[in-house]
C-alpha cells in the first residue's frame, strides 16, 4: 500500500499538456447537467473533471524555463481508450503497460472514468459473438499495476446507472467466462446497481433487483446462477436485499407477468434458487425474509397479482427426501382420481396479521384476485371457514337486520304529528315508541361509524370502491341519511321528514346485501349492481342531457297563462277547478313541471296535449316528437340490448365476484371474534411432517381433491394384465403388447415407479389366486 493511501488519501499522476487541460476544460463548461446514455457508439459525453491531488512529471523543467521535449512515446487518455475498446482492437492498446509505468498511471485512476464508467465497463459492452480481447488485456494489466480489484469494482456514479459495476455488465450480456474471470479478480458479487434506471419508475427502466445473483436468475440464466452461489471465490448470498429489502426471489416476484413462457422460466429458476440455498444453508428460511413493505415473496406476488407464480408457491411439492422441506404442500394419500393433500398455512391463513387470504380480500387495486381466491388452498379455506362461523354469524346478522327493519318501518309509519320533537306520555304505547327510535338510532350510528371504519382500512380507489365497497357505500349512506334526519328532527326542522323517508327506502334497499348468503341470489345481486354502475348509469348521464335539453326547448315555447283575479267565495257559491288546466295554482311556465310531463313520454305515459298555451305549434310538435324518438324508441331500447348483453358477459365474472364478496363477509365475522373464538375456530392442525430438517412441525389444511384428468392420463400408463405370475415359465419371445419398456419386467417396472414416489395399491386379481394387480396414480 503507498503512503498516501494509508493517509487517506492518494495521488495520481498527470502528463497532460496545458493544450489538453485547456480544451477538457472548454467541454467541461459547455456541460452544464449531461444526461449522459449507458453508452453510444457515437461521440460520448465525458464527466467534468474532478479535483484531485496530481503531480506533474515535467515539474523540474518548467522551473528551469525549459520547454517539455516532445515525447516519443503513445499517449492513452480515456478518449483513446474507449475508442480502442469498442472497437475491439487489441493493437491498438500495444505499449498502454509500458505508458501506464513509465508515468506512474493506473487505469483506475480518475483520470480513466467518465461518471464512473471504465474501460473495462466499455469493452463489455461491446461485447462481439461472445467475446472482446480487449477485456483480457485491461485486466492483465491492471493486475500487472496492482489496482485490479479497483479497477474492476468500479461502479457507475452517474445517478441514472449508479452503482452499475463491470460485474453487472458482464451478467447482463451473458457471458459467463468474463463472469468467471471478473469473480476470480475479486469483483464484488454484492455490488447493488441502484441507479434510477434499475429501479420501478415510470418510463424505461430495468428493475431486477439490483445484485447480479439477481440479475442472473431474472435474466433466465441458470448456469451463471450456479456459478455466482457455489464458486470457490466469493458465493452471492441469496438473502442479500436490496435498497427496496427484495431479496432474488423476490426479484423473480416482480419480473413475472403471467405468461406461459415466463412463468415456466420463473418458476424454474424460483425453484432451483431454492434448492441450492437449502443445500448450502439447510436451516435458512430464505422464503420467509420480508422485504421492506413487509412481504414475503408469496405475499408479494398476491400483491402484485402474479396468479401464475402465486399458484406455482403454493402449490410446490417436491418429493426428494432432501429438499422435501421445501414444499408447501404434501400429498397424504392417493385413490383412484381422489387426491388428498396437505398445504401449508403459514403466511396464508387469515388468522395471522397480514396474511395471503387479507391481502387479497382488501386489495382493490389487484387485477384478478377473484381468481386467485379460488386456487387451492384458500378455495376450501374459505368455505371451511363460512361453515364453521361465518355462516352462521351471518344468518343471525341478517335476523337482527330484519328486526331493525321492522322497528323502523312501524315507528315511521306511526311517527307523532306536529312540530318536532313531540312530547311523549309516560305510557306504553308512548315508552315503546321511544325505545323504537333508540333502537333505530344506535343502528344507524353504527353502520354509519363501521362504513368509515371499511372505507379507511381498504383505502380503495374510485372504480374499486364502486365495486368492491358497493353496500358498504350504500350501509354509510343510510346511516348519514338518519343522522342529518336526527339532527333537523332536533332542531324543530320539518325537513327531517324527507331524509328519514329517504333513510328507510334505502334501508329496505339494502336488504340485498345479505343476499350474498346464497349463491343464486348473491350472483343475481351482482349483476344488479353491475347494471347499475355500468349501463344504467351512462344511460342517466346521456338521458338527463337530452331531458334537460328538450325541457328547456318546450319551456321556452310556453305562454305564461293571465293571472285570473281570485275571488273569495261568497255563501252559497262553490269554488271548482280548472278540470283542463289541472290546478288554477300550476305555473306552467315551470321548468319542472316540464321536465316531469316529458319525463312520461320516455316510459310511455305522456300527453301531447299536455298544454295548449304554446307559441309555434310546429316546432313544438317537432321537439316533443324528436325527443320521443330519441328516449322513448332508441334510449330505452340501447338499454335493454346492452343490459342483456351486459347479463351474458358477466355471469361467469359475477360468480368470482359473489365469492369476493362473501370472502369479504367471513373476513369481517373472523374479525368481529373474541382472542378465544379466533383460536378454537382456526383451520388445519399440527402435523409433523417428518422432513430433512427432523421435526418440522406445521399448521396444515387437507384438502382433497378430484381430478379425472390426470386419472385418465395415468391409467393409460399401467397394464392391467397380470402376465405371468411365475417368470421362470414365461417365454423370451412372448412379450405384452402393452409393457411400458421393452425386455424388462414388470417388477423392475414398479419398483422404478415406486423410487419416483409413485402410489400403488395391490389387490388380488380374479384370475389366478397367486396373481397379484398393482395400480396406482402419480402423486
Amino acid at each position: 500500500m503507498d503512503k498516501s493511501e494509508m493517509f487517506g488519501f492518494s495521488l495520481e499522476a498527470d502528463d497532460r499538456t496545458e493544450e489538453e487541460k485547456a480544451r477538457q476544460k472548454a467541454a467541461n463548461k459547455s456541460q452544464e447537467s449531461p444526461k449522459a446514455p449507458m453508452d453510444t457508439d457515437y461521440e460520448e459525453d465525458m464527466e467534468k473533471t474532478k479535483p484531485q491531488i496530481r503531480f506533474n512529471l515535467s515539474f523540474d523543467k518548467e522551473m528551469r524555463g525549459e520547454h517539455s521535449e516532445k515525447r516519443h512515446s503513445k499517449t492513452f487518455n480515456i478518449e483513446m481508450l474507449f475508442e480502442a475498446v469498442a472497437s475491439r482492437d487489441v493493437r491498438r492498446l500495444d505499449g498502454l503497460h509500458q505508458y501506464l509505468h513509465q508515468n506512474m498511471k493506473k487505469l483506475s485512476d480518475s483520470l480513466y472514468q467518465s461518471y464512473g464508467k471504465t474501460p473495462l465497463m466499455k469493452a463489455l459492452l461491446h461485447i462481439k459473438d461472445g467475446k472482446n480481447e480487449t477485456v483480457e488485456l485491461l485486466i492483465d494489466i491492471s493486475e500487472k499495476m496492482g489496482d485490479i480489484k479497483e479497477f474492476v469494482n468500479a461502479a457507475y456514479t452517474n445517478s441514472y446507472y449508479k452503482g452499475q459495476t463491470a460485474l453487472h455488465i458482464a451478467v447482463e450480456r451473458r457471458s459467463i467466462p468474463y463472469v468467471k474471470l471478473l469473480v476470480s479478480k475479486g469483483a464484488d458479487v454484492h455490488a447493488a446497481a441502484c441507479g434510477t434506471f434499475f429501479q420501478p419508475h415510470d418510463g424505461p427502466n430495468f428493475y431486477f433487483g439490483e445484485l447480479p445473483l439477481s440479475l442472473a436468475a431474472c435474466t433466465n440464466q441458470p448456469d451463471l446462477v450456479d456459478f455466482l452461489m457455489e464458486n470457490e471465490y466469493q458465493r452471492a448470498d441469496a438473502k442479500m436485499t436490496d435498497s427496496h429489502g427484495n431479496t432474488v426471489l423476490h426479484a423473480l416476484v416482480v419480473v413475472a407477468d403471467n405468461s406461459k413462457d415466463n412463468t415456466e422460466f420463473i418458476t424454474n429458476m424460483y425453484d432451483r434458487i431454492l434448492k441450492i440455498t437449502a443445500r448450502l444453508h439447510p436451516k435458512l428460511k430464505l422464503e420467509d425474509i420480508e422485504n421492506n413493505k413487509g412481504l414475503t415473496p408469496l405475499k408479494m406476488a398476491a400483491k402484485t397479482g402474479k396468479m401464475m407464480l402465486f399458484s406455482h408457491i403454493l402449490k410446490r411439492e417436491f418429493h426428494e427426501s432432501p429438499i422435501k422441506h421445501l414444499s408447501r404442500k404434501f400429498t397424504e394419500w392417493v385413490y383412484g382420481p381422489v387426491h388428498s393433500s396437505l398445504y401449508d398455512l403459514a403466511s396464508v391463513d387469515s388468522y395471522e396479521e397480514n396474511s395471503v387470504m387479507e391481502i387479497l380480500v382488501y386489495g382493490s387495486d389487484i387485477p384478478n384476485r377473484h381468481e386467485m381466491l379460488q386456487t387451492e388452498p384458500l378455495s376450501h379455506l374459505l368455505e371451511e371457514k363460512w361453515k364453521m362461523f361465518a355462516g352462521r354469524m351471518f344468518f343471525h346478522n341478517f335476523l337482527a337486520y330484519f328486526l331493525y327493519l321492522i322497528i323502523f318501518t312501524i315507528v315511521a309509519y306511526n311517527r307523532k304529528l306536529g312540530e318536532p320533537p313531540p312530547s311523549y306520555k309516560p305510557t306504553k304505547t308512548g315508552f315503546l315508541y321511544f325505545s323504537g327510535q333508540v333502537v333505530i338510532a344506535l343502528a344507524n350510528c353504527y353502520f354509519f361509524v363501521i362504513g368509515i371504519l371499511d372505507m379507511k382500512r381498504k383505502r380503495p380507489k374510485l372504480k374499486t370502491l364502486l365495486i368492491d365497497g358497493y353496500y358498504e357505500i350504500l350501509f354509510f349512506v343510510q346511516g348519514l341519511l338518519f343522522l342529518v334526519s336526527a339532527g333537523l328532527y332536533v332542531t324543530k326542522r320539518p325537513e327531517y321528514l324527507g331524509f328519514l323517508v329517504l333513510c328507510l327506502a334505502l334501508s329496505w334497499v339494502n336488504m340485498l346485501y345479505f343476499s350474498r348468503g346464497d349463491k343464486h341470489m348473491g350472483i343475481y345481486s351482482v349483476m344488479i349492481q353491475k347494471m347499475i354502475l355500468s349501463d344504467i348509469l351512462r344511460f342517466l348521464f346521456v338521458y338527463i342531457v337530452f331531458l334537460v335539453g328538450f325541457a328547456a326547448a318546450v319551456v321556452t315555447l310556453l305562454n305564461e297563462p293571465p293571472v285570473r283575479p281570485t275571488v273569495p267565495p261568497g255563501p252559497g257559491t262553490t269554488r271548482f277547478l280548472d278540470t283542463h288546466k289541472g290546478c288554477a295554482n300550476i305555473t306552467l311556465k315551470g321548468i319542472s313541471y316540464t321536465i316531469m310531463q316529458l319525463f312520461k313520454f320516455t316510459i310511455g305515459m305522456g300527453d301531447m296535449e299536455f298544454t295548449e298555451d304554446y307559441e309555434y305549434k310546429e316546432v313544438f310538435y317537432v321537439l316533443l316528437i324528436a325527443y320521443i324518438i330519441l328516449t322513448y324508441i332508441l334510449l330505452l331500447n340501447m338499454l335493454i340490448a346492452l343490459m342483456n348483453r351486459t347479463v351474458e358477459r358477466i355471469t361467469e365474472e359475477s360468480t368470482s365476484i359473489w365469492k369476493l364478496q362473501r370472502a369479504t363477509t367471513i373476513m369481517e365475522m373472523e374479525k368481529r371474534l373474541s382472542c378465544c373464538l379466533r383460536k378454537r375456530f382456526r383451520c388445519g392442525a399440527e402435523k409433523n411432517l417428518c422432513t430433512a430438517l427432523g421435526d418440522d412441525r406445521r399448521r396444515c389444511f387437507r384438502v382433497e381433491e378430484v381430478n379425472w384428468n390426470k386419472w385418465n392420463i395415468n391409467l393409460g400408463k399401467i397394464n392391467e394384465d397380470p402376465g405371468f405370475w411365475d417368470h421362470a415359465r414365461q417365454p423370451a419371445s412372448d412379450t405384452p403388447p402393452n409393457r411400458p419398456h421393452r425386455g424388462r419386467s414388470w417388477r423392475g417396472f414398479f419398483r422404478e415407479a415406486s423410487q419416483r414416489q409413485t402410489y400403488h395399491s395391490t389387490e388380488m386379481s380374479p384370475l389366478s389366486p397367486h396373481t397379484t394387480t398393482e395400480t396406482g396414480c402419480s402423486a
